[in-house]
């Protein structure tokens, strides 16, 4: 029985539907484009009775690429195969118009058509593909015997709709998975500039982060030099060959490096052929054919340049845009580091200059204060032969020591705070370390494994350190012992100041604490303060040795071994006695004005006095 007019439409349709629901469902599913693509061009080919279909994509440079094909029977076009647009052909009626087109007759067709015709098609049919607005590619079929039937455009679209939604949604998660990666890449460099990594780190991290996410084969980053050179400073490359770190190469003629410097932004060469300059000759010489530049700025000025260089020609659109993040970082990593070199250097300068002052003022009390003081001992010697010999009255005579003794004890008093100690500077740390030790109030055990000079801005920090920590001990904790520890391990020098009071001490009380931190920052070492509420106070201080030789320690007679624990109040012997240090001074002062320095020996120059 024949089949009526109505049930043949209708089973037409329903097949036409069941075609566009099988390619919808893989669409549903997040297929893989390629998946999609080969199930439309077959979909469409069976529905509309085609001996081939084929898929195919437009791409930037007035090209083509088939991405699926199909045929009833023989081979069909190979995926991937690549033609230019041009010429009177169906796909390149697609192309220049971007609507739907046929071609019933295909003798004079060239390009991809004559291709087609050699396969025996006489006839197509193609219609675009567009995705989110622009023009995507193409869907066609095409027949051996006949022209295809009127319609055959409006069933095509059907499916190039679902074609698009497929592109669109794995665009979309080609997108996001790349947003993901490219965040990812950031936070790992951003976490080494939270962690104050040096900045050579950071950028050899930068270039390589960079380089794997956009898939290129080398990535530097540059620092443009006062003399018109550019030095890298960090490089990666997939190849395993790249510019070395240091290198360094003129800029000048027509190359990324030097239009970045020229314009301060971004740059790109998309075919180095027509490159000049040494640095596109390097570039060439690498492989490379095309470069994306983009300028590091530190602070507002431009400081150097981060370029991706590409062996497989141009790289994408956008380029530019993803790697502003990476170049942020560099320039924050750069700032941090200059900022903390300034500060060091800034501390160093207070440090020596602090330190010169201390000797300035040493000086002036040498040359004034002790010229008055030595003045008025021999007036004070005149005074007391005339009240021998019954000469007269020597009332004015004394009254005029007294005031000149009021006079120096005002001086001295205004001036003579925070002197640099005349034992540091003659016999070294042990020494003064052992001085401080005998004036404390406190009783102290003293570990000195350090049996050379260290470098003056050393052992000044660590006197005034153990200084500032005895006082403290004596005079806010409450302590009742402390224990002092200094060594060397790896050149690094490390004072221990333990004492058993209070605790509770911080940086933020006074500014004795936060100027020994500074002191010790300045540096290059690290000052570390512990101090637990009722649990005592531990206060290190750990400053790097450069020097690695240096002078034994001389020892005055009085020193104290190593180790020594020293209990007794300073001048008094057990007993309550003066000790033989005060003693000592007693007797100097009635030899004739030499004085007694802190380890114990006398100075022969009565000219010069010895402050502590």
């Amino acid at each position: 029985m024949a089949a009526l007019p109505g049930r043949a439409g209708d089973n037409r349709i329903t097949g036409e539907q069941a075609a566009l629901r099988r390619v919808a469902t893989l669409v549903a599913r997040g297929t893989a484009p390629e998946a999609v693509f080969a199930s439309v061009a077959e979909e469409a080919g069976r529905l509309l009775g085609a001996d081939r279909a084929t898929m195919g994509r437009f791409d930037p440079d007035s090209t083509g690429t088939i991405v699926a094909s199909w045929c009833c029977t023989g081979p069909a076009f190979p995926v991937g195969s690549r033609w230019s647009i041009g010429g009177p052909n169906l796909l390149t009626m697609v192309f220049q118009t971007g609507r739907s087109a046929r071609l019933d007759d295909y003798a004079g067709a060239s390009g991809p058509g004559a291709k087609a015709r050699e396969l025996g098609i006489r006839a197509a049919v193609g219609v675009p593909v567009s995705v989110e607005g622009n023009l995507w590619g193409f869907v066609a079929v095409g027949s051996r015997t006949r022209p295809l039937p009127a319609g055959a455009e409006e069933k095509l679209a059907g499916f190039t709709e679902l074609v698009a939604t497929a592109i669109a949604n794995a665009q979309a998660r080609m997108e996001l998975r790349g947003y993901a990666e490219e965040q990812a890449a950031l936070r790992r460099v951003a976490m080494l500039v939270a962690d104050g990594a040096a900045p050579e780190k950071v950028l050899v991290a930068v270039a390589e982060e960079a380089g794997r996410l956009l898939g290129v084969e080398y990535t530097a980053m540059a620092r443009y030099d006062p003399d018109g050179f550019r030095t890298v400073v960090g490089a990666w490359s997939s190849v395993g060959v790249s510019f070395p770190v240091g290198s360094r190469l003129k800029l000048g003629g027509r190359n990324v490096a030097t239009m970045v410097l020229q314009t301060g932004r971004a740059a790109r060469v998309d075919d180095y052929t027509g490159a000049t300059g040494v640095i596109a000759e390097a570039v060439r010489n690498l492989g490379s054919n095309a470069a994306v530049g983009v300028p590091i700025s530190v602070e507002g000025r431009l400081w150097g340049v981060m370029v991706l260089d590409s062996r497989s020609g141009p790289l994408p659109p956008g380029t530019e845009e993803r790697l502003a993040g990476f170049t942020e970082l560099a320039g924050t990593a750069i700032a941090n580091a200059e900022a903390r070199s300034a500060l060091a250097a800034s501390r160093a300068r207070i440090v020596a200059t602090a330190d010169a002052t201390r000797r300035r003022i040493e000086r002036d009390l040498h040359d004034g204060a002790q010229q008055r003081l030595v003045s008025l001992a021999l007036d004070l010697r005149a005074a007391e032969a005339a009240a021998a010999a019954g000469a007269g009255d020597v009332t004015p005579d004394l009254d005029r020591v007294a005031a000149g003794l009021d006079d120096v004890l005002a001086d001295l008093r205004e001036i003579a705070r925070g002197l640099h100690p005349a034992i540091l500077a003659d016999g070294g740390l042990a020494p003064a370390l052992k001085s401080l030790v005998r004036r404390a109030a406190v009783p102290v055990h003293l570990d000195i494994q350090v049996d050379r000079r260290l470098p003056d801005p050393v052992e000044i920090a660590v006197y005034y350190t153990v200084a500032e920590a005895l006082t403290n001990a004596a005079k806010h904790a409450g302590a009742t012992a402390v224990d002092i520890e200094v060594s060397i391990a790896d050149r690094v020098l490390n004072v221990c100041v333990r004492d058993n009071g209070c605790g509770g001490a911080n940086f933020g009380e006074g500014t004795g604490l936060v100027g020994l931190k500074d002191r010790a920052e300045a540096l290059g070492g690290r000052l570390h303060l512990d101090s637990v509420p009722g649990a005592g106070t531990t206060l290190e201080i750990t400053l790097p040795v450069d020097e690695p030789g240096g002078p034994k320690t001389s020892h005055g007679a009085e020193e104290l071994p190593d180790g020594a624990s020293v209990c007794e109040n300073p001048g008094l012997s057990s007993d309550g006695s003066k000790s033989g240090e005060a003693s000592l001074r007693s007797e100097a002062s009635k030899s004739g004005g030499a004085s007694l320095r802190d380890d114990g020996s006398k100075s022969g120059d009565p000219g010069r006095a010895d402050y502590v």
